[in-house]
């Protein structure tokens, strides 16, 4: 049974047939008068849809809206008889699509996060997402598209793949704004700097504080977390130079937005913020035994409420034997913290040219199983720069409205 018999066969039979033309674009180019044969073929057969692929990905914008007048042209076949996949190897899959949008195609095909072979394919989220807000074409009914982050970072996640934070409308990127200029002006009217309202999408806009924080993004960012500093001119301006000297000495709050809430709180009159614990000392242990196992051990030495708290703990590692430590010495007094889990620890060297006597940042995410947040330590010994890191994870993990939390008599962050 050749493909027109076939077809025939499914429609008769009450089926709708799609038609898949791989290689679709490569063969027009090729021999434009078979290629336009078949698309007329499949139609006069009953094909619903004739989906013309850019298997090898090696298409441009101009070229899709080309390749559809032609095969319209030549066939009398309309274009909304005709469907579109795109391949991303030219990173065009996205903008090759909507140009078959705009020629007056009404089927494309897409895959969740653009996952696929090579470069992968058309990005399903920004494809829909510029259809609907930018063609004015509906394409989800009303509520769903205001899901589309929730979804891209749930099947990330199924899918055991990171999400891409600087993805198109549901990155956690893709409404994020750290220049001085940018955060001025979102202050004024945030589209002026939002190509659309994040929300439509299901994502946020975000502030993030880097060595191009102005006044108004410390403002911003620090309003974004419940922290109003509008008042406080003084406390403003030391908070911005504070950040400015870390960020030049190597800190980077911009995935740190624990430790900058414990900053400002440290800065803020009136916020009475009050430290958990404060350190007396630590001392960590690593023994490389002869049989070939490797043991850390840490000795924490706090002062909790007045009272002087002495913990020792193992671990598969120095940073998880101090973590262990910590927790056994103020977990009496914080219970929350048994629902604190440390979920990402990342290392980065930030002057290499000085080798193992580099100065190291560390990066460290933890969550209690409903809000995650980062906090960073740098330093020339990577286990001061992690116990920095931890330490701020889990004050900001017991900070005022997280569940769980309790204040207790504590001492005052020194500024």
């Amino acid at each position: 049974m050749g493909h027109r018999e076939f077809e025939q066969h499914l429609v008769a039979n009450g089926r709708r047939a799609f038609v898949d033309c791989e290689h679709f674009f490569d063969g027009f180019r090729f021999d434009p008068v078979y290629t336009a044969s078949v698309v007329k073929a499949a139609v006069e057969a009953g094909a619903e849809r004739v989906v013309m692929c850019d298997t090898n990905g090696g298409m441009l914008p101009s070229m899709i809206t080309k390749a559809v007048e032609e095969v319209v042209e030549r066939t009398g076949v309309s274009a909304d008889r005709l469907g579109i996949h795109c391949q991303n190897d030219t990173s065009c899959a996205v903008a090759n699509t909507i140009a078959a949008v705009e020629a007056g195609v009404k089927h494309f095909q897409c895959t969740a996060n653009g996952y696929g072979e090579r470069p992968g394919n058309a990005d399903l989220f920004a494809t829909v997402s510029n259809v609907q807000l930018k063609l004015g074409l509906p394409v989800l009914p009303d509520g769903c598209l205001e899901k589309a982050a929730r979804v891209s970072t749930a099947l990330a996640e199924i899918a055991n793949i990171a999400p891409d934070t600087h993805q198109a409308y549901v990155g956690a990127a893709a409404f994020a704004h750290k220049a001085g200029l940018h955060a001025s002006a979102i202050k004024v009217d945030p589209l002026l700097y939002n190509h659309v309202d994040p929300s439509v999408v299901g994502n946020d806009m975000r502030i993030l504080v880097t060595e191009m924080a102005g006044r108004a993004s410390i403002e911003l960012k620090s309003r974004e977390l419940g922290l109003e500093l509008a008042g406080h001119p003084d406390a403003l301006s030391t908070i911005t130079q504070k950040v400015k000297d870390l960020e030049a000495g190597g800190w980077s709050f911009e995935a740190a937005d624990a430790s900058f809430e414990l900053l400002v709180r440290g800065e803020l009159p009136g916020e009475g913020y009050l430290r958990p614990f404060t350190l007396e000392s630590y001392r960590v242990l690593v023994e490389h035994r002869e049989d070939g196992s490797v043991v850390s051990e840490a000795t924490v030495k706090v002062r909790v409420g007045g009272e002087r708290t002495i913990a020792t703990a193992e671990g598969n590692g120095p940073v998880n034997a101090l973590d262990s430590a910590l927790r056994a010495a103020i977990g009496e007094r914080y219970p929350h913290l048994r629902d604190i889990k440390l979920v990402n620890y990342k290392v980065r060297i930030l002057d290499e040219w000085k080798a193992t006597g580099a100065v190291t940042r560390v990066l460290l995410d933890a969550s209690d199983g409903v809000d995650t947040w980062g906090a960073i330590g740098v330093h020339e010994n990577v286990i001061e720069a992690s116990w920095d890191a931890l330490v701020d994870s889990l004050e900001a993990g017991m900070l005022p409205g997280r569940e769980g939390h309790r204040r207790g008599s504590a001492e005052r962050r020194p500024a």
